[in-house]
């Protein structure tokens, strides 16, 4: 009798995002020589947990069900693998690691009778290759075979060696006489990031044109072109055909609250000057695209990625925490709707890679000088990455931290065990006054991760002394929940200690060591606080609306 399992558990872990950011860091362009990918899972209603599904044998003529990752809908089922690997969040124990950012592209490009959709694909991916080219090949062979049930996609692929980044769109369905669509399938391109190099996908295609006899460095679909021309949106001759204007044509939104975020990346860390494409990032000149991946100014450790996915625009002129939008303490998130029109004045909100509504997030470094229940390190964290901080899981893990476990709570039901709540309650606070409490948070932020960086440093030394891999696997696996674990008391405490120095729109005085100072009478009575005031600008704003008003 046939058995039937299911990424169900997968599926419920989140609506599928519709804004994310990933980073790509190739091997040359790192400081320790490891391939890097960077993504933030951005939805209203996801909810942060941490993926762990163990490696498994399974009989033949199992089926897998699968299940649109997010919704939960019943899409159909596929033969499972007699052999599935070890997966912590994004990255497998043979430390393969995958992204992606939607872009969506022409709403009739989506198969209504697809089987897999891109989360699904994602996991099966990671449960069944060995390389990021592997990855590449099981990602499109299987949705030609059974049909791609989502749509516009660009995805990350990375292992020690390489970082791939691929655009995929469904194919437009065509229906034969007995209403069954002939058209199954996708079409896409894969480009491999040159050594030395750095890319980054936010929700806009960004493959234009490309090599067509380069196999070493690009992929594609065999019909990428050909059915362009049969859906009648392109006529040349294949030479100047570009996937991206093909099939996910830009607009103003795609320039300014997408591919705006990949140009703050390419202006802090690139070795390009980023100005001659600013009008594109404006929204004003969608002709003036940037290039694909761009040299590294400096090689990029992973505390300088994870640094980027705090990006709000700082010191640039979408700088989100400046003007009136930011208020009286400099907050640099906007809550929705991001557009909006008040007295004829259409306004409209940046969308930077931070931003309020994450659920999960994670910079994942593939280490090639290091046997792999070493090499894989994935850094994660749970909702917006401005205030939340990174834990280190090897990916050889057997098991992770209840803190981040799915089933741990839920987006509509508060857990105190959970990291995901915990991290909120901190987040929520910093809001109210970021330059304040946002600003004291990012300070722990940093000193917990560099901390951390240390600290596996030591953990990669004590694994390489054991010559059973079983046994680094156990060491690597106490190590990573131990510090998860650690983190959680530790955020805790800060929970705590937040509360107690910021209430009431105050600031409590402090001793050199940290503690809150007293009266000098009665212990337990502070003397006088710190008021927290506000932003200049806030400051002449009021003054200027006062004296308006008192006219």
């Amino acid at each position: 009798m046939k058995r039937l399992y299911t990424l169900l558990g997968i599926a419920l872990l989140a609506l599928p995002a519709l804004a994310c950011t990933n980073l790509l860091v190739s091997k040359g362009a790192s400081k320790d020589g490891s391939v890097m990918v960077s993504y933030a899972a951005d939805s209203h209603t996801r909810y942060g947990t941490l993926v762990f599904m163990p490696r498994a044998t399974y009989p033949k003529g199992e089926m897998l069900e699968i299940r649109e990752w997010g919704p939960g809908r019943l899409l159909g089922q596929i033969p499972q693998a007699e052999q599935t690997y070890n997966v912590i969040g994004n990255m497998n124990e043979h430390q393969v690691l995958i992204g992606e950012s939607t872009w969506g592209g022409r709403e009739e490009f989506r198969d209504p009778e697809g089987i897999l959709d891109y989360g699904s694909l994602i996991y099966i991916c990671l449960q069944r290759a060995k390389t990021a080219r592997e990855a590449i090949e099981i990602f499109t062979t299987l949705a030609d075979e059974y049909g791609y049930a989502s749509s516009g996609e660009s995805i990350s692929f990375a292992d020690p060696n390489e970082v791939w980044f691929m655009d995929i769109i469904g194919k437009k369905p065509k229906y034969n006489k007995k209403g069954k669509n002939v058209n199954k399938g996708a079409v896409w391109v894969a480009i491999r990031i040159p050594d030395g190099y750095i890319s980054a996908h936010a929700n806009c295609a960004r493959i234009a044109t490309f090599p067509k006899n380069d196999p070493e460095n690009c992929l594609y679909a065999k019909d990428v072109i050909s059915h362009a021309k049969e859906c009648g949106l392109y006529e040349g001759d294949g030479s100047d055909f570009s996937f991206a204007d093909t099939y996910g044509p830009l607009d103003f939104s795609g320039m300014r609250s997408c591919e705006a975020r990949v140009w703050s990346f390419f202006n802090r860390h690139g070795d390009e000057d980023m100005s001659k494409y600013i009008d594109f990032a404006r929204g004003d000149n969608p002709k003036n695209r940037m290039p694909l991946y761009v040299k590294a100014k400096e090689k990029l450790s992973v505390k300088d990625v994870a640094d980027m996915m705090r990006d709000h625009y700082e010191g640039t002129e979408f700088d989100m925490t400046k003007g009136i939008a930011a208020g009286g303490h400099e907050v640099p998130y906007r809550w929705r709707p991001s557009s909006y029109e008040v007295d004829g004045v259409k306004v409209h909100n940046e969308r930077a890679i931070a931003t309020q509504q994450t659920g999960f997030w994670f910079v994942g470094q593939c280490r090639s000088w290091l046997p792999n229940e070493v090499g894989g390190l994935f850094w994660f964290a749970v909702d917006d990455a401005g205030t939340s901080p990174l834990s280190p899981f090897y990916a050889c893990s057997n098991a992770i931290s209840e803190h981040y476990a799915f089933g741990n709570g839920s987006m509509i039901e508060y857990s105190p065990t959970s990291m995901f709540w915990l991290q909120n309650r901190i987040a929520q606070f910093a809001y109210l006054r970021y330059n304040q409490i946002g600003k004291e948070v990012r300070q722990n932020i940093d000193k917990h991760e560099y901390a951390m960086m240390e600290m596996t440093a030591q953990a990669d030394a004590e694994a390489l002394k054991m010559t059973n891999a079983a046994d680094r696997e156990d060491y690597l696996t106490n190590f990573s929940v131990h510090q998860a674990n650690q983190l959680f008391n530790k955020w805790k405490s800060l929970d705590e200690y937040l509360l107690v120095k910021y209430i009431d729109g105050n600031i409590k005085r402090q001793n050199e060591d940290g503690s809150f100072k007293n009266n000098g009478h009665v212990k337990h009575v502070p003397p006088a606080p710190i008021y927290g005031g506000y932003s200049d600008t806030y400051k002449k704003a009021v003054a200027k609306e006062q004296k308006e008003n008192s006219k």
